[in-house]
């Protein structure tokens, strides 16, 4: 791994494949470091011919920290809820997608096929929308379009994600309240036991443990507000992957998203919760890699004769 200068930030990023193969660029969801894209599933994209980057987004694992920076607190995310009183994020969305096209630039990278997982899907919603030539194919991954009318996450994870903390910062407090979120989080037909989960766990807090990164990004994801009008100029070929039984980001999501992007192409997955299951790492990619070698374009304008 190793860092680059994006957007004026530090950025930790981390590469799969040979250089001069067709690139990929990955982009995580919200308080997840890059480590949450499985090396077994960079190196399936990486085999398929791609030169496969991924990268910690600010306010995560290894890059910039705005530290000092305060978030909403949670009275005026409640006033942006009841009544939609502005939010004032410390960032954007859209100033977390430059940040992803600096990672291009940094890398001499022209364009990319981008593929972002929750939070990252908005991400790169918004690389396509914003920034159309760096974007060669977009995958969207159990994101949302954005829509106010779409359902929300369960109130249990509400609760636990957005309300619940960790009853200290000793080490097994917090792997004790990451295993809960991956309970409630995980897909349901691909379930994961603790003894699988916990290295992960213990990877991620080796690496970096910033909760006050999560409130930041969370606020630009709330008052980034809907995508609809901007998904409507994508041109990017578009594919959009989601669970049907997501409990963060219910399916209407997905729904929405392809509905938005002209020609997308939808996939659900029977059993997918919100995580990359094993078990699922290698259809993911194989979906991928058949959009990115042939992709679902917009259709053809009629002709009349």
């Amino acid at each position: 791994m190793a860092q680059l200068k994006a957007n004026g930030l530090d950025i930790e990023y981390d590469t799969f494949g040979d250089p001069r193969g067709d690139p990929m660029l990955l982009i995580m969801g919200l308080g997840t470091q890059m480590v949450a894209w499985p090396p077994a599933f960079c190196d399936a994209l990486a085999e398929a011919g791609h030169f496969v980057v991924r990268f910690d987004n600010r306010d995560v694992g290894l890059s910039t920290k705005l530290d000092g920076v305060k978030a909403p607190g949670a009275l005026r995310f409640l006033l942006h809820r009841m009544f939609g009183l502005p939010l004032r994020a410390p960032y954007t969305l859209e100033d977390m997608a430059a940040d992803a096209v600096g990672v291009l630039d940094a890398l001499d990278i022209g364009a990319a096929h981008v593929v972002g997982a929750s939070m990252g899907g908005m991400i790169a919603q918004i690389m396509a929308a914003s920034h159309p030539v760096r974007v060669k194919t977009l995958t969207s991954i159990m994101a949302s379009s954005g829509d106010p009318d779409l359902p929300g996450a369960r109130p249990e994870i509400r609760k636990h994600l957005f309300s619940a903390r960790p009853k200290s910062n000793g080490r097994e407090d917090l792997i004790a309240y990451v295993l809960e979120s991956f309970r409630l989080l995980m897909s349901p037909e691909y379930p994961r036991t603790d003894e699988e989960l916990r290295p992960l766990i213990d990877e991620s807090l080796e690496r970096s443990h910033y909760p006050e990164g999560f409130k930041r990004q969370l606020a630009a994801i709330v008052a980034d507000g809907s995508r609809a009008e901007r998904l409507s100029a994508v041109e990017a070929p578009t594919l959009v992957i989601h669970g049907k039984e997501d409990p963060l980001i219910p399916v209407d999501g997905g729904f929405r998203t392809a509905l938005h992007i002209r020609g997308a192409r939808l996939e659900l997955i029977d059993g997918m919760g919100h995580d990359l299951p094993p078990s699922l790492l290698a259809p993911i990619a194989s979906m991928i890699t058949r959009h990115a070698a042939k992709p679902f374009g917009p259709p053809e304008p009629l002709t009349g004769t």
